[in-house]
Parts: C-alpha cells; structure tokens; sequence
C-alpha cells in the first residue's frame, strides 16, 4: 500500500517538522530513505529541483517524491495521485496546528516563556540543517568514504559558487541573493555538464 505509506510518512513529516522548510529537510530524508523510495543522490536532485522550483521547498519536495513514488508503481497517474497525497499530507498538520492555535492562543506571542521556548528551538534547527548539508555533500561528493571525489564536476560548481558569493560580497558590501545564487549555479551545472 504505497500511497498509505506516502501519508503516513509525510504525516511524520509535516507533524515534526520544525523551523521552516530548512528544518523540514532531515525529517522528510529519514522518511525517505527508511522507505527506501529514491537513493540519496536522487534526494539531493530532488531537493535541488525544490529549491529551485517556486513555493515552500518542503511542499515541492513531498510533491516530487509523492510523484517519484506513485510513478514507479503505478505509472503517470499513480505519479499524480502520490504528488496529491504527499503534498495534501505534508500541509494538512500545519494548517490545523496553526488554526487552532490562531484561535486559542491570540496572545502567545507576546508570552515571555513561549518567546524563550522558541529562542531556545532555533539553535536547534541550525545544527539540523548544517547536520543535513554536511551529510548530504559528504554521501554526494566522497567516494566510499575515502578522500576521492566521487565526481568531480560537484567540487568545481561549488567552488565557482563560493567564488561568486565571496566576491560580491567584496565588491557590493551584501549578500549575494538567493535566486542569483541558483542562477549562477544553474549556469555552472550547464558549463560544467553540458560542455565539458
């Protein structure tokens, strides 16, 4: 029962994932890989795709893999009904958690102990995060554990956006933006990839 397993897994996700879309990301690959439904590298093509498709990356994400998932086991349509579920599944918690607290807690916000609850979560959330991208390019960029690049075109898109990112902020005195950054290594996949 495929499309049970996708609610219930993104049920998990959408019930316990804190801290944004960011926060979300270690949770919905726990799921993903205890289920066995794409690999990891799958996973971080899947993930680049949501972060560079618009809306919420942690929506897109469920919406790729339900579609992952219901394609490969019942074709096109299955691919449909599993992007359905997932993404229906993932919000579905948020939007109940967040309308019934509108309702109750009006004046939560101004609390002092539910503000030092959420500055205590955020540390949290931060080392999650940095915890994932860590895993991520280590299990995406090193062979067998081993120091030799797994492939190679990865550590030359890295280094060009870290390139980027350190001179603009050298020559602007700011940040780079965010959707110059995705351009940016959109072109460098394309150099990187395409022609070389």
């Amino acid at each position: 029962m495929i499309y049970l397993d996708l609610f219930l897994g993104f049920l998990k996700v959408g019930l316990f994932s804190f801290g944004g879309a960011y926060g979300a990301i270690p949770v919905i690959r726990e799921v993903v890989t205890a289920n066995g439904w794409v690999s990891e590298e799958k996973f971080a093509y899947l993930l680049a795709i949501s972060e560079s498709t618009p809306g919420p990356i942690m929506v897109n994400t469920a919406t790729y893999i339900g579609n992952e998932v219901g394609s490969q086991a019942y074709g096109m349509w299955g691919g449909l009904l599993g992007s359905a579920i997932a993404t229906f599944t993932v919000c579905m918690p948020a939007f109940i958690i967040i309308l019934v607290l509108s309702m109750i807690l009006k004046n939560a916000l101004k609390n002092p102990y539910v503000l030092a609850v959420l500055d205590g979560i955020k540390p949290c959330i931060i080392g999650i995060i940095i915890a994932t991208g860590l895993h991520m390019m280590i299990e995406n960029c090193i062979a067998n554990g081993m120091s030799i690049p797994k492939n190679w075109q990865t550590f030359i898109i890295m280094a060009v956006v870290l390139v980027a990112m350190f001179v603009y902020k050298k020559l602007k005195k700011k940040a780079i933006s965010p959707i110059l950054l995705i351009a940016v290594s959109a072109i460098s996949g394309i150099i990187v990839y395409g022609i070389v």
